[in-house]
C-alpha cells in the first residue's frame, strides 16, 4: 500500500514512481502447501482499480480518515465493492462473510483473507487452524492499508503507525517499538516490511534466510514486497533491489537475482518463490520458480496491477478482468467466470481474492 500524497501506492495501490499493499500475501510452493506471505497488487498511474495485494504487500485505498488525520490517495477515489473468493477453502478462507460491502481492499494470507472498508473498518475470515490470526486487536482503527502474512495480520493506521495480530512466534506480528512515518507495508511468511515517508525500510521477524537484512544504504524505496523467505524493493528510478532466500535449494530459483537491466517498474509483487514486476508500458515480467508455469507470462498481456501467490500469479487487466496462470491444484487460478468491473486482486498461499464494483 502507500499512503500517499499523490505518490505512490503499492500492494494494491497506485505507484506514481514510475510508479501496491498491504496485504498481505500467503504461499504454498509448488506441490505442497507452504505457508504464506503477501503478494503485491499494484495498479499504475493508467490504471482504473486500486487493487490489494497479498504474498507481500499492504494494501490501500480510498478510506476516511478520522478527522485528526492526512487523507490517502488511491487510483480510484470513491470507489468500493464486494468479495469474490477462489481456490483452496481448507480453512474457509473463501467463505466471505455475507453481507461484506464496501471494500476498497483484499489481503490473502496462507489460510486467512482480509477485507478493508471504506471507513478504515478490518474484517477478517477463515484461519479456522488458528483462530488467532483473526483477532482484530481494538488498536486496529483508522486502518488505511492492510496485510496478511503466513499467519499473522498488519494494519497500517492513518497515524503512520503500524498494529499486527496472530502468530509471533518469530516477533513477526510485533513492530519494532518507536516505528512511525510508515506509508507502506508487506507481510510474508514469518516477516514483515514497512517503507517510511523517507524512502527507507525497516523489516522485523524471521531473518533464519536474511529476509529481513535490508541491504545497507538502502534507500529512494518507492515500494516493498515481502516474499516467504526473501523481500524485494522498487527504487524511485524504476528499478528493484532482492534480498534473502538463503536456502541452498531455493538459491537455484534465482528469486533474489533480479534480471538484469530491468527497468521502467511501476509495480513489484513478491511470491512464494517467484517475483512479478509490472512496468509502465503495461507489460509484465517474472523470475525465480517456474516449476507451475508462475513466472510463464501470458502471451501480449497487458495489465495495471499484479499479485504472485504460492506457486500462481494474477493480474487486473484495464478492462477490470483478471488473469491467473500457474499452479491450479486447487483451482486458484481458475478465475470465476464472468467477472468483471474488478477494482482489486490478491493472490495468497492457493487462494484469491477479488474486489467487484458495487453496481456492477
Amino acid at each position: 500500500m502507500t499512503r500517499i500524497s499523490g505518490a505512490f501506492l503499492t500492494g494494491a495501490l497506485l505507484l506514481t514512481v514510475a510508479a501496491c499493499v498491504g496485504a498481505g500475501a500467503t504461499s504454498a510452493p509448488p506441490a505442497t502447501q507452504a505457508p504464506a506471505t503477501s503478494a503485491t497488487s499494484v495498479a499504475t498511474a493508467t490504471a482504473i482499480p486500486s487493487c490489494g495485494c497479498s504474498f507481500g504487500t499492504s494494501v490501500s485505498a480510498e478510506v476516511t480518515p478520522a478527522a485528526t488525520t492526512g487523507g490517502l490517495a488511491t487510483t480510484q477515489p470513491g470507489q468500493s465493492g464486494t468479495v469474490v473468493a477462489w481456490g483452496d477453502n481448507s480453512s474457509g478462507q473463501t467463505g466471505v462473510p455475507s453481507g461484506l460491502t464496501d471494500v476498497v481492499a483484499v489481503a490473502a494470507g496462507d489460510d486467512i483473507s482480509m477485507a478493508l472498508q471504506s471507513d478504515g473498518n478490518i474484517v477478517v475470515w477463515g484461519g479456522a487452524s488458528d483462530p488467532a490470526e483473526t483477532q482484530i486487536p481494538s488498536s486496529a482503527t483508522n486502518v488505511e492499508a492492510i496485510a496478511a502474512g503466513s499467519n499473522f495480520g498488519l494494519a497500517l493506521r492513518f497515524d503512520g503507525t503500524v498494529v499486527g495480530w496472530g502468530d509471533n512466534t518469530y516477533n513477526e506480528a510485533t513492530p519494532p517499538s518507536g516505528l512511525t512515518d510508515v506509508i507502506e507495508i508487506s507481510a510474508a511468511g514469518s516477516h514483515a516490511l514497512a517503507l517510511t515517508a523517507g524512502g527507507t525500510v525497516v523489516a522485523w521477524g524471521d531473518d533464519s534466510n536474511g529476509a529481513t537484512d535490508v541491504p545497507a544504504g538502502l534507500k529512494n524505496v518507492a515500494g516493498v514486497s515481502a516474499g516467504y523467505d526473501f523481500s524485494v524493493a522498487l527504487l524511485a528510478n524504476g528499478t528493484v533491489v532482492a534480498w534473502g532466500d538463503k536456502y541452498p535449494t531455493d538459491v537455484a530459483s534465482g528469486v533474489t537475482r533480479v534480471p538484469a537491466g530491468l527497468s521502467g517498474v511501476s509495480a513489484i509483487s513478491a511470491g512464494f518463490a517467484h517475483i512479478l514486476a509490472l512496468k509502465s508500458d503495461g507489460s509484465v515480467v517474472g523470475w525465480g520458480t517456474n516449476q507451475d508455469g508462475e513466472t510463464t507470462i501470458p502471451a501480449g498481456l497487458k495489465a495495471v496491477a499484479i499479485s504472485a501467490g504460492g506457486n500462481f500469479s494474477l493480474a487486473l487487466k484495464s478492462d477490470g478482468t483478471v488473469v491467473a496462470w500457474g499452479g491450479n491444484d486447487s483451482e486458484q487460478a481458475t478465475v470465476p467466470a464472468g467477472i468483471s468491473r474488478v477494482i482489486a486482486i490478491d493472490a495468497g498461499g492457493s487462494h484469491a481474492l477479488a474486489v467487484v464494483a458495487s453496481g456492477s
